[in-house]
């Protein structure tokens, strides 16, 4: 790694609260630009608009992967670059950014994958509980779920975050916000377990959840051990940690939950934000009045 991108990477960490997973996303883009500009033997300071724009051409074509970049990866590829190339200028490294006029292209708006509960709990019940780590996968699927987490904030709970006697969560979410959310007495129940048969015997590190050899896991662990489960519950699309998150707040909304309440628990910092689960609600209300409404039902 070169020490501009290193010093950049603390630089993001620390300075802009950046989570870990954005700027492990942001390292591995700059080094795939650094990687071209090696092979096109010129260096950080020598980018021009010129270079900046071919790379951008091959980059959403996918010459650097197996295929076409999603809008999404590729808006967020020219974003760490213009970032990067901002700080260089602070550190008056380069005198201009040749990623400024490079925008990505705008994001699909979409609604995010939601399962039902039935499906929540055919997920859960994937897990064979009498083996530890499928205890451990299933406490952490069930976490998720309960308590509406991010992967990144379920990963980083520590024991003394867990309140058992008030079934209450001590949660730190983007920009190390911090935020109570409670859990009901079945996931309580999952903890203990979890703790007694499995977590003992993992070594003293802080943290809830832990490979074999007692290191912290990975979020990359969780998204292919979900993606699994999905799988084996057979579920009509690729189950992803944030499916769960926002499952919990569709349930929630459909269940009476009042949208200041969701978005507290989720940790959003806008309402606006939280709204987006509003309309998975109506989509739903109205799917199942043209399902089964006998006006509906005439043609």
């Amino acid at each position: 790694m070169s020490q501009e991108l290193a010093e950049f990477l603390n630089y993001m960490a620390h300075s802009h609260s950046r989570s870990a997973c954005t700027v492990d996303s942001y390292r591995r883009d700059i080094e795939r630009f650094l990687a071209y500009l090696e092979k096109i033997d010129k260096k950080f300071f020598e980018v021009d608009k010129n270079i900046a724009l071919d790379y951008a051409q091959e980059l959403k074509n996918g010459a650097f992967s197996k295929k076409a970049l999603s809008n999404a990866s590729y808006a967020r590829n020219l974003s760490a670059l213009r970032s990067f190339y901002r700080y260089l200028m602070l550190q008056k490294k380069v005198e201009d950014n040749p990623f400024k006029q490079l925008s990505g292209s705008k994001k699909a708006k979409h609604l995010p994958d939601v399962l039902t509960f039935d499906q929540v709990e055919r997920v859960l019940n994937v897990f064979d509980l009498k083996k530890d780590e499928e205890l451990r996968d299933r406490t952490i699927c069930e976490t998720i779920y309960a308590c509406g987490l991010r992967v990144s904030e379920c990963l980083n709970i520590k024991f003394s975050d867990i309140d058992m006697s008030n079934g209450l969560l001590h949660v730190v979410g983007k920009g190390d916000k911090e935020r109570i959310v409670p859990f009901y007495p079945r996931l309580a129940k999952l903890f203990e377990n979890y703790i007694q048969r499995y977590r003992k015997k993992m070594g003293d590190s802080p943290y809830l959840f832990v490979s074999r050899k007692g290191k912290k896991l990975s979020a990359r662990f969780v998204q292919l051990m979900m993606n699994t489960a999905g799988k084996k519950a057979d579920l009509p699309f690729g189950l992803h940690p944030h499916a769960l998150r926002h499952s919990f707040a569709t349930h929630l909304l459909d269940n009476g939950a009042d949208l200041r309440s969701v978005q507290e628990l989720l940790g959003h910092e806008n309402l606006e934000t939280t709204q987006i689960y509003t309309h998975l609600t109506y989509d739903r209300l109205k799917n199942a009045v043209s399902k089964a409404h006998p006006h509906s039902l005439k043609k």
